[in-house]
């Protein structure tokens, strides 16, 4: 069996850094798990899917050729969407799982990875600080949000399901898609979910769950869940939230300065359900999204009759609380492992998370200092809004469309990658901006900064916004 001698010196590192040691770690992956294989005899594949290796070495080039046609996530200067590659561990722990190709929707067909899920789903859990629970990995956050709505319907029928006006599109998707009356609740001036808004929605009786943001995708915003749970305990509704974007930051919500406010992240442990993407913050390849309910009796609402999928086991069969099917047991292998490594702990995962804030803060203070740019709002997590400095709207726009094209015309290696984001005149001025809205609405520049890298390069990437500017000025 192929192993490796322990040295305390050698580091995996995330990138292109580390690919020397990820190819080590993928080949002995590879041959211990040909070796497994081997234990149960040997046997003759079927010709019928040998493929000829000059052939495959030709598809496989012309594959990493039209692969270049991406943009770069894993660079520091590639602040767009929310977007990242896996961390190593997890594409070690992906690959290694996908030779054998286990499928969670019982045991019987991914006993090993079943158990795995179980236990980083345990480990998410009393991150939020849920004690008894249900929950399970999903192939995403969309589908993770649908199967929290699917179960709020349930506990309600015929009621509304409230979500904020800045949630993102999924809950009135998902609505839609349940046959469930959806509403939208105005936000505050920082874009978060307006309590007093939301308790004269109460106070009519027809809403049967609230759905907090906790890390909106737009904005970063965190909806004041602390203040949502006292109002819907009062009326007697349910409250899931939606903390596929922002969950992570429980681990560093402590009120520091480098950390996120406490109170909301806190009050989690009090809501019915929540929903996290650990292919977002938690590092995994996409899809890797969950949800999990603080009464395990929600499990009632899944029964049904399958006569031949859970019969080696009379342990709980995943796929027995989901609405999903097949889904990938690599998933929770690559979480798994990268869990094993850097786990729940402010030390830990924590650790990656606190530089891309301290990014967005440093950031915002440069913005702040700058006559070309306009903070939009205050940063809540690590996702920054700003736009050109101009009286009109419409010339706003076309500056901020600007610097995104310019951007990513730039050579390779001095490209730059932002996002815009929509606005009109009312969000604005809400937050005290004084342009004459000569049109509807315009694009600003958003910047995601969720990769720890982003922080050893806030001045630089400052610098090519304010140049992409005058680039457009001459």
């Amino acid at each position: 069996m192929a192993t490796s001698s322990h040295n305390p010196s050698r580091v995996l590192h995330s990138g292109p850094a580390g690919a020397a040691e990820l190819s080590n770690q993928l080949s002995i992956a590879v041959t211990e798990m040909t070796s497994w294989m081997a234990e149960y005899g040997g046997f003759t594949p079927h010709p019928s899917l040998d493929i000829e290796v000059d052939a495959l070495e030709r598809a496989g080039e012309q594959l990493r050729s039209r692969l270049r046609d991406n943009y770069p996530f894993f660079h520091p200067r590639y602040v767009g969407q929310m977007l990242k590659p896996p961390h190593p561990a997890a594409v070690i722990g992906y690959l290694t799982a996908m030779l054998v190709n286990p499928n969670n929707h019982a045991l019987d067909g991914g006993p090993a990875t079943a158990r795995m899920e179980k236990e980083v789903v345990g480990q998410l859990a009393a991150m939020f600080g849920f004690g008894e629970h249900l929950g399970h990995l999903t192939s995403s956050g969309t589908i993770a949000n649908l199967e929290a709505l699917f179960v709020a319907r349930q506990n309600h029928p015929g009621k509304v399901i409230a979500y904020s006006a800045d949630a993102h599109y999924t809950h009135s998707r998902m609505c839609h898609v349940l046959g469930i009356d959806g509403m939208a609740v105005p936000t505050a001036a920082d874009g978060a979910m307006d309590p007093q808004a939301l308790e004269e929605l109460l106070r009519t009786g027809v809403v049967g769950t609230v759905v907090a943001t906790a890390g909106t995708t737009g904005l970063g915003a965190v909806d004041p869940v602390h203040h949502i749970v006292a109002l819907c305990r009062r009326y007697g509704a349910r409250v899931h939230v939606d903390a596929a974007y922002g969950g992570f930051f429980s681990l560093i919500a402590d009120d520091s300065p480098d950390g996120v406010a406490a109170a909301p992240f806190a009050a989690i442990a009090d809501c019915d359900s929540v929903v996290i993407d650990p292919h977002k913050h938690g590092l995994q390849p996409y899809g890797c999204g969950a949800v999990l309910f603080k009464d395990p009796a929600v499990a009632s609402h899944y029964l049904h009759d399958s006569p031949y999928t859970y019969f080696t086991s009379d342990e709980l069969h995943l796929g027995e609380i989901s609405l999903e099917c097949s889904r990938a047991g690599a998933a929770a292998a690559a979480l798994w492992l990268t869990l094993r490594l850097l786990p729940l702990t402010p030390d830990g995962l924590g650790a990656a998370l606190r530089p891309g804030r301290r990014a967005a803060l440093a950031w915002a203070e440069h913005i702040k200092a700058s006559e070309q740019l306009t903070l939009y709002q205050q940063p809540q997590l690590d996702i920054l809004t700003y736009y050109p400095t101009h009286r009109r709207l419409s010339e706003v726009d076309q500056a901020s469309a600007g610097v995104l094209s310019r951007g990513m015309r730039r050579p390779p290696a001095q490209s730059l990658f932002v996002a815009t984001y929509t606005v009109d005149a009312n969000a604005l001025a809400v937050r005290g901006h004084q342009l004459v809205a000569d049109v509807a609405q315009g694009r600003i520049l958003r910047s995601v900064l969720m990769k720890p890298e982003t922080e050893q390069h806030v001045t630089s990437l400052h610098q090519q916004v304010l140049d992409l500017l005058s680039d457009g000025q001459e």
